[in-house]
């Protein structure tokens, strides 16, 4: 009995051991894949990684890593000519593969979501608007123009939309016209754009947009998304 007692101790003891190196060695792993992993060409201001599982060895030796959380902050896409900041951007990566060098990694699917303010919208839309939220899912677009000699400002409440996968496109419901001849035309100039968002790897989808108090929301899919190199 007394060398049973012995063999636990042993085997919790070493057990632990285990355990705090596997759990060392994927906190340094996080640290180093955090200065590394990038979307494309895109360039995000910080990352985090939190990689799933355990242990944590046994899935470096494999050079697989069954489940990876990304989060970047500050990403710089582009939207056709113009560039278009992310604020934040999440992904779940799955069954990601490294190379032999680990200096580059591939997940076979990607599921996460894009962030974008009303700031940085603003920003994007280029046409001396402000954007921010309306309600009920929809925007509101303020900007000015001049009639007549003077400066004529409207909100409209606008509704926006995912084009053809990876366009954002802005438009107003209604513009009340006032009676005056072109004054409609003359906001929409104003208040309805599209941006396009471009800088993101290949396999990588938009796939459903939402206006929320905080920003709109980006749906992102995709498949053998490459994650750094």
């Amino acid at each position: 009995m007394r060398a049973l007692r012995v063999l636990l101790i042993v085997a919790v003891v070493l057990g632990g051991i285990f355990v705090g190196v596997d759990r060392l060695a994927v906190s340094y792993a996080e640290s180093e894949a955090a200065g590394k992993v990038r979307l494309g060409p895109a360039r995000a201001a910080s990352t985090e990684v939190d990689i799933k599982g355990f242990p944590f060895l046994t899935q470096v030796m494999d050079k697989r890593l069954d489940e990876v959380d990304v989060v970047l902050t500050g990403v710089e896409a582009t939207a056709g000519d113009r560039k278009i900041r992310i604020t934040e951007m999440n992904a779940d990566l799955r069954d990601v593969t490294v190379n032999d060098a680990f200096t580059s990694a591939r997940a076979r699917t990607a599921t996460g979501t894009a962030l974008i303010s009303y700031a940085d919208l603003t920003a994007a839309a280029d046409r001396d608007v402000k954007v921010a939220y309306g309600e009920n899912g929809k925007l509101k677009v303020t900007g000015g123009v001049k009639v007549l000699g003077r400066t004529v400002t409207r909100s409209v409440v606008s509704s926006v939309t995912l084009v053809n996968g990876d366009t954002i496109r802005v438009r107003a419901d209604a513009v009340p016209g006032e009676g005056i001849p072109g004054l409609e035309s003359l906001i929409r100039q104003r208040t309805d754009f599209d941006r396009e968002i471009g800088g993101l790897p290949a396999g990588l989808k938009l796939t459903k947009i939402e206006a929320r108090a905080d920003g709109v929301a980006i749906a992102v899919t995709g498949t053998d998304v490459t994650l750094a190199g």
